[in-house]
């Protein structure tokens, strides 16, 4: 008979083995992890090393693009807006740069500016009563001041002021735009610069930078794209414009190029560069031919520029 010793020695036995055994697979798996690991992390590094240059290559590039131009502006743009003038509508949260340099770009195409039209933050409020009023003082002498929405009344009355599709009424102040320009600017709906009361054949929208107008009900897109169309319907064309950010939702390009006002509204997003700055004149050439796109690189746009170009005033 087997005694007890003989079974404890083997179970000791029987134990040692897998302890030994458990020691040396381990260390034999450990080994094989490490060098999977280290063959993994040297790949990563060299992948991250690659990728670096890659970026640092293509802000070379970028930067190189930009100043290129930069450079090339004054004759790419030069006469496409000869005999044309231009009103600024200027959005809370717009870019104050963006602004300037456009400015000096509707210039440099021998564009005229009349002036800059900044709306104020009472224009979007949720008591639309008083700019409600005042839309109606006009409502039998302004198209479009009758009908829609209060935003599409009041823009209706704001672009009768500010836009026109015929020349010959430019340049010279018009009574009934300072009439309602001065209505406006009391009731603390807009501020002005210049002499936006000239009319102006074009109009360049300079959206948010951030969509920081969207409130729960959206107010401020709603209002912002009424304006919108309704400069586009009194004048030879309107362009919103902004960086990238603005046409990410819920930003106003992003809401405009999801409105029907975008079929003959165009929209750009690249106006951070100075490449989409003239595209924003090209956009405009563009809308005076009847043509109106989503330009720049967000999704769902025609292209980074009009296509065709339009082509330079005089030229065949």
């Amino acid at each position: 008979m087997i005694d007890f010793r003989y079974h404890l020695v083997s179970i000791v036995a029987i134990f040692l083995s897998l302890a030994i055994g458990l020691v040396l697979g381990a260390s034999f798996l450990q080994d094989t992890l490490s060098k999977s690991l280290k063959a993994s992390n040297v790949a990563l590094a060299k992948e991250k090393d690659s990728l670096r240059k890659e970026k640092s290559a293509l802000s070379t590039q970028v930067n190189g693009e930009e100043q290129f131009a930069a450079a090339l502006t004054p004759q790419i743009v030069d006469t496409r807006l000869k005999d044309q003038s231009v009103v600024f509508i200027m959005t809370p949260g717009g870019s104050d740069k963006i602004y300037k340099q456009l400015n000096d770009l509707v210039r440099a195409s021998g564009g005229h500016v009349t002036g800059e039209v900044t709306v104020q933050q009472k224009y979007f409020g949720t008591d639309q009563s008083v700019l409600d009023a005042l839309a109606g003082q006009y409502a039998t002498t302004v198209q479009g001041a009758s009908t829609g929405s209060v935003y599409d009344r009041a823009g209706a009355v704001l672009a009768s002021a500010l836009v026109t599709d015929q020349a010959s009424k430019t340049g010279r102040d018009q009574p009934a735009s300072t009439v309602i320009l001065s209505a406006f600017t009391g009731q603390g709906f807009i501020t002005t610069s210049g002499q936006p009361g000239t009319l102006a054949t074009l109009a360049i929208v300079i959206a948010p930078s951030t969509p920081n107008l969207a409130d729960t009900a959206g107010l401020g897109n709603k209002a912002l794209i009424s304006l919108a169309g309704s400069m586009d319907n009194a004048g030879r064309g309107t362009v919103v414009t902004g960086p990238l950010e603005s046409a990410q939702d819920p930003g106003l390009l992003s809401a405009l190029r999801n409105d029907a006002v975008s079929s003959h509204v165009s929209t750009v997003d690249t106006a951070d560069f100075s490449s989409g700055q003239v595209v924003v004149v090209l956009a405009l050439q563009a809308e005076m031919a009847g043509k109106s796109g989503k330009y720049g690189v967000a999704d769902g746009d025609n292209g980074y520029l009009p296509s065709p170009v339009p082509a330079v005033s005089g030229a065949k």
